[in-house]
């Protein structure tokens, strides 16, 4: 670290130790006592992180100093009193746009360590629920605006433990554990696999693979533009009670997408959420990452629909599709609509391509002699030929915009990237979602662009890790079985680099928890639950683990067949920390009944082994996502419920049971709740 400093602005000292000043007086101490109880000789100086070789991610050790945050400077320091009383010490790194906070509860709640949550877009305050379960688990909050890589929060890590040691006066070890989520789970284990003595556990939730972006979002493209309209039934086929054969009347082209997009590792149970799977709400859906490709690959869609091997020249029932809805059109601009700032929001045209749909075309935008003015980003509306602007547009080009100008409609670049993965195997062994890309000798049956994007991607996001599975601490990794972002497929194959790495140690150090009904983000539908919790218990876990050599709950018991992940329906067998949900009605998963009938609902609710007690249960008789508490009497390992309901209108219902454990039975504490859910079917005639 080199030195920390004071800033010359003083903010907000509250009536506590005055930390400013204390740490004024050691101006000069070197990195190598950022850790507490380590000392170095007059003159000796703290050697330099490096990586271990050339070209690699930066290895960074509790002693060494990071060239580029090596001047950590406190800025100012509060009392907090919500959402916790916390001393809140603020900083950044000299030299750099890099910000720290460190959140510290009081001495008497303080056990030793810290919680530092990573995400690539996060600033450096901390959300509320964070700072408030640390301080109720005994840790401080570590959070830096680091973008990605690990390096700042690895130097803001090791800072914050000689700020801690001298606001609580202690010189014992402290402990740190590093967690994050989707981009964050990257940074995670790119900071668990290349640092040493900085942190000793990690919580990688949600993790992608190398291989994840942008290819996650172009497969789940590929199937919207192939399977849109058979969404629906494919939704209904694998939702409760559904006939389990999401193929049925399926030509060929519908059938080989759906098989390829399933066995590249996209849940199948995911397509119960067809309107987020497909992000059918928005136009532009899944192809985000498309002018990544375009500055890495410019010539790739010029080969798509000009070379042999690519979906554009290939002659098949799906090659015709692709074809069919090629377009490249010009038309005129008749009428710019501007608001009351003269700010321009959508355009009229003189026509539209008939065969517009998604994906959606490029635009771009010329003058009348054909010189080129720039691109618009918007959406063409083919009844209205209305083009809506959306936001990212330059302001010259929005200036620019007149009834003189053309419009060119283009999406050669939007169709080509839809099957992108195809052409992306990774030459790295143990990618077998990608093994149905190759022929028996193993080579790809598609041409292979020259390089890798998601590498490449994956590389900047971790800050340079490569997914050894090499992991430097315990590590308790928590993926969602539903989740259509970061496929459940992916916790398997990183826990399999990890077996790789570690060999007879894996299950020492490394856990891999799968959540049923959970996605993504936040419960958006009422066939999700929230996972926070058992991020929360896996944190706990996880310092438990390091601290006190105490073996968190065993690994999910899972089988991957084809690259999707089922798990037992016993709860003890299944394992994990998630308790098992049951639900029958009339001991069947569907029943159709006449409306006013009475009909039986039974459910057992089983907790893994170790995992706690159930403390609530809910029900959801509408299938809505309106739940309601029910009476359940005292804290149980197992419960199991019978309730009637009468339907009294006509429809199609999924009611669902809703059940949370809790390690400790504690029905009052916010944290650390694991809910999980079952539903059936109830057709009412």
């Amino acid at each position: 670290m080199g030195f920390y400093k004071k800033s010359n602005t003083r903010v907000n000292v509250g009536p506590r130790v005055k930390l400013l000043g204390k740490l004024a007086i050691v101006t000069t101490l070197f990195s190598s006592l950022l850790v507490p109880g380590l000392s170095i000789s007059a003159g000796s100086l703290p050697s330099q992180c490096s990586p271990k070789a050339e070209g690699g991610p930066m290895w960074v050790t509790a002693g060494c100093v990071d060239p580029l945050y090596n001047n950590p400077v406190i800025d100012s320091e509060s009392d907090l009193t919500t959402p916790v009383p916390v001393h809140k010490v603020s900083g950044h790194f000299e030299g750099t746009n890099k910000k720290f906070n460190f959140y510290f509860p009081p001495k008497s709640q303080w056990q030793g360590r810290f919680y530092q949550y990573v995400y690539p877009l996060i600033n450096e305050n901390a959300e509320d629920k964070i700072i408030s379960f640390g301080a109720v688990s005994g840790a401080y909050t570590v959070q830096t605006n680091g973008g990605s890589g690990y390096r700042v929060d690895a130097a803001a890590a090791k800072f914050s433990k000689t700020v801690a040691a001298e606001y609580y006066g202690s010189s014992d070890r402290i402990y740190g554990y590093i967690w994050g989520g989707s981009g964050g789970s990257y940074m995670t284990i790119g900071a668990i696999e290349n640092t040493s003595g900085v942190w000793d556990g990690a919580v990688p939730f949600i993790p992608g693979t190398p291989t994840s972006i942008p290819n996650n979002f172009f497969i789940r493209g590929f199937a919207r533009f192939v399977l849109a309209e058979q969404a629906q039934q494919i939704a209904d086929a694998v939702s409760p009670g559904g006939s389990g054969d999401p193929y049925a009347g399926f030509n060929d082209a519908e059938r080989t997408v759906l098989q390829e997009v399933t066995k590249l590792g996209l849940p199948l149970r995911g397509w119960m959420d067809n309107n987020y799977i497909l992000a059918l709400d928005d136009p532009n859906g899944l192809l985000g990452f498309g002018s990544t490709v375009k500055a890495f690959d410019p010539t790739y869609a010029d080969d798509f629909w000009s070379k042999p091997g690519y979906l554009g020249t290939e002659q098949s029932t799906l090659g015709n599709l692709f074809r069919a809805a090629r377009i490249s059109q010009t038309v005129h601009i008749t009428h710019v609509t501007r608001n009351a700032e003269n700010v321009p929001t959508s355009l009229a045209v003189d026509d539209v391509p008939a065969n517009l749909s998604y994906p959606n075309p490029d635009f771009t935008l010329y003058t009348a002699d054909g010189s080129k003015l720039g691109t618009l980003n918007g959406s063409l509306d083919r009844a209205t030929k209305i083009f809506t602007l959306t936001s990212g547009n330059q302001d010259n080009v929005l200036n620019a915009l007149n009834t003189t100008l053309k419009l060119e409609i283009d999406n050669k670049w939007s169709l080509a990237l839809l099957s992108y993965h195809r052409h992306q195997v990774p030459k790295q062994p143990g990618f077998s979602a990608w093994d149905q890309f190759k022929a028996a000798d193993g080579s790809p049956i598609y041409p292979q662009r020259s390089m890798e994007v998601g590498s490449i991607i994956a590389k900047g996001v971790t800050g340079g890790g490569t997914y050894t599975g090499g992991i430097n601490g315990k590590v308790i990794t928590v993926t969602n079985l539903l989740d259509v972002d970061a496929f459940p497929w992916d916790g398997d194959w990183y826990s399999q680099r990890v077996k790789t790495a570690l060999g007879k140690k894996y299950s020492d150090n490394f856990r891999i928890w799968y959540n049923d009904n959970a996605d993504h983000v936040a419960p958006h539908n009422a066939f999700l639950v929230d996972y926070w919790g058992i991020l929360e218990q896996a944190l706990r876990d996880v310092s438990a683990w390091a601290e006190k050599d105490m073996a968190p709950p065993k690994s999910t018991r899972y089988d991957v067949f084809d690259n999707q992940i089922t798990v037992p329906a016993n709860a003890a067998v299944r394992q994990g920390i998630q308790p098992v949900v049951d639900l029958t009605v009339n001991n069947s998963d569907r029943i159709d009944i006449n409306a006013g009938q009475t009909i039986t609902f039974k459910a057992k609710i089983q907790v893994p082994p170790g995992a706690g007690k159930v403390v609530s249960t809910e029900w959801d008789f509408l299938g809505n996502g309106d739940f309601t508490a029910a009476e359940m009497g005292n804290p149980k390992k197992t419960l199991e419920v019978t309730i009637t309901y009468t339907y009294n209108q006509a429809g199609t219902y999924f009611p669902s049971l809703k059940a949370t454990a809790q390690r400790d039975g504690d029905t009052s504490t916010a944290f650390a709740k694991i809910s999980n859910l079952d539903r059936v079917r109830v057709v009412v005639h």
